[in-house]
């Protein structure tokens, strides 16, 4: 999360990684986490999300797109990369979606690991389509008249990776930009669970980080740090 430099009342937020119930890693963004940023911009008039990410948790990132949504502040969405699975679901709380020609949003119905008698597992199967009936809500909300709801479930069921210019036609976002140079976050694990992964973005996974982009990238992540800390002394002075 960084103040924007050139408007007191605008703000960036990144999520960068794997949305989990825990926070594992710097990258990950948890519902608290994500609270914590978004209570320490203050009274800021627009948001400016930028999102590459792979999913993760559904209820963390349900949990995060209903803040979006219940906060007064315009809410920009920038998809840099990669949008997919419940980091989709949260792309949907823009106001307005970017998506740079080369970037991607996957969308699919949940899933889950279960174990136990037939009872439970039939619970298990409900649940999930209770889960669906929440994330396809949240695509209508959206898309408006773009797409119906049978052809939604058939991209659903289908686990669909779509280019910006097909999220664009079916209503998933609302600007198409020119082509950027950032690649997709795809964790290892989360590669492995999903079926149709596109070709480019496998080559794109396996290609080596130079040293130039690993010093760009921490770069960043100091000077994201720095705003923070920077941040909270100023809130902290606020409330002594």
């Amino acid at each position: 999360m960084r103040m924007s430099a050139d408007d007191s009342s605008s703000a960036d937020i990144f999520i960068y990684g794997d949305i989990t119930r825990y926070r594992w890693d710097e990258e990950d963004t948890t519902a608290n986490s994500f609270k914590e940023d978004l209570d320490a911009l203050g009274d800021v008039s627009t948001i400016n999300l930028y999102i590459n990410s792979p999913g993760g948790s559904v209820f963390e990132g349900v949990a995060i797109h209903n803040m979006l949504k219940r906060h007064k502040a315009k809410v920009n969405v920038y998809i840099d990369a990669l949008a997919a699975s419940i980091a989709s679901v949260i792309a949907m709380a823009g106001d307005t979606i970017f998506m740079p020609k080369n970037s991607m949003m996957m969308i699919h119905n949940p899933w889950t690991f279960a174990m136990g008698n037939a009872a439970e597992l039939r619970k298990v199967a409900d649940d999930l389509d209770r889960i669906a009936v929440s994330a396809i809500q949240s695509y209508l909300a959206k898309t408006g008249d773009k797409i119906t709801e049978d052809k939604l479930k058939e991209l659903l069921d289908a686990e669909t990776w779509l280019s910006a210019d097909e999220a664009y036609e079916y209503g998933l976002c609302d600007v198409v930009q020119e082509s950027n140079e950032m690649a997709a976050s795809i964790s290892d694990e989360l590669f492995a669970k999903y079926k149709n992964v596109p070709k480019q973005l496998i080559s794109q996974q396996n290609t080596k980080i130079t040293p130039e982009e690993m010093a760009e990238r921490k770069r960043i992540a100091e000077e994201a740090k720095a705003n923070s800390a920077h941040l909270t002394t100023i809130l902290g002075g606020l409330y002594e």
